[in-house]
């Protein structure tokens, strides 16, 4: 199922581009540091269908309007040979499943941070991650929570106190676009908190290179290691450990049905690490009126759809004036550049 548009106005219309343009090769293929849900991506169009709503019945809309579900049943068969297979061969199996799915061959997949050059970024570029770091920072430190004692009754005290977790995995996706975002909005709440030891993993480059942007938000939020590698093995080899990946507690950060299903196996496992949440598909609801930019309309609605077909986005128009063709003329020029060097 492809990502979806719908709009319902006030002409009790509804207009719903189809699939949101993902065509996919015939047969998925195994591909874990993707977002596409395995799926080759050939091309994307976002041409939109309307539906006037008086002529549906009520089956039909609810088939325009249903979530994209996953059929983890089949998911957990392709997961769990890896999961086992990380656990028991460790770097080896990390270096083997990056040569396989995205083609690097790695002599080594951690690189301790320290040891890392700064990565060099244009100007306005490291402005930008240092406002947003700023921001993210600001916002997490104010949930940090005081040693709160209570005395219920005469001599007996009650203490609230929070302690940080000791090692923390975080994932990054980067099979579709490069998502520094995410590593500051990951390593921040852990830097905050006093995480000893945190570990990002993320896809390497073609090189076998770490994407200098992630790179820059790692050193600036406390990252300590980062593992080079995407999917299931990534998710693995954090939760048991291997010969250079330290084990971490618990695992934090999206990803695709592969890294879910990763998650949702270990956590369950002997590993005994804790998962944030099993993510699902991306959502998002935005509403317009005449006066909303169309720029602004369209990188709200992409910037989930561009998560995996899988995701699902809303438009709801109130009132007339909203330039739809121009919506659309945003998305096909967004859609068109590449999302990953």
């Amino acid at each position: 199922m492809g990502s979806q548009l719908l709009l319902f106005n006030k002409n009790n219309t509804l207009t719903k581009p189809p699939q949101f343009g993902f065509f996919a090769s015939p047969k998925p293929r195994y591909n874990p540091s993707s977002n596409l849900l395995g799926f080759k991506l050939k091309s994307v169009m976002c041409a939109m269908k309307s539906y006037r709503l008086s002529e549906l019945n009520n089956s039909e809309v609810e088939s325009l309007k249903a979530r994209p579900r996953i059929d983890f049943s089949s998911i957990f068969g392709i997961v769990n040979p890896i999961v086992d297979d990380v656990r028991q061969r460790r770097d080896a199996a990390v270096k083997d499943y990056t040569s396989r799915f995205d083609k690097v061959k790695l002599d080594k997949i951690v690189e301790n941070i320290s040891g890392l050059p700064d990565p060099e970024l244009e100007a306005t570029v490291k402005e930008a991650f240092d406002v947003a770091y700023n921001n993210i920072y600001a916002f997490h430190l104010a949930q940090k929570s005081a040693e709160k004692s209570v005395e219920n009754m005469k001599g007996v005290r009650c203490k609230r106190v929070a302690r940080s977790i000791g090692s923390v995995g975080l994932y990054v996706p980067g099979g579709t676009a490069v998502l520094p975002s995410t590593a500051l909005m990951l390593a921040i709440p852990a830097q905050i908190a006093g995480c000893k030891t945190v570990v990002l993993a993320t896809p390497p480059a073609q090189d076998g290179s770490i994407c200098k942007e992630v790179l820059y938000c790692a050193k600036k939020a406390g990252v300590t290691h980062i593992l080079k590698a995407g999917g299931a093995q990534a998710i693995s080899a954090m939760a048991w450990g291997t010969e250079s990946c330290p084990k971490v507690e618990k695992i934090f950060g999206p990803g695709n049905q592969y890294v879910t299903a990763a998650k949702m196996i270990l956590q369950n496992s002997e590993a005994m690490v804790s998962i944030d949440m099993p993510a699902g598909p991306s959502e998002v609801l935005v509403i317009a009126d005449r006066y909303a930019s169309p720029v602004h309309i369209a990188a709200d609605l992409l910037s989930q759809a561009e998560h995996g077909p899988d995701s699902q986005v809303v438009l709801v128009v109130a009132g007339d004036g909203v330039d739809m063709k121009a919506i659309e003329e945003q998305n096909k020029q967004a859609v068109s550049k590449p999302t990953k060097g």
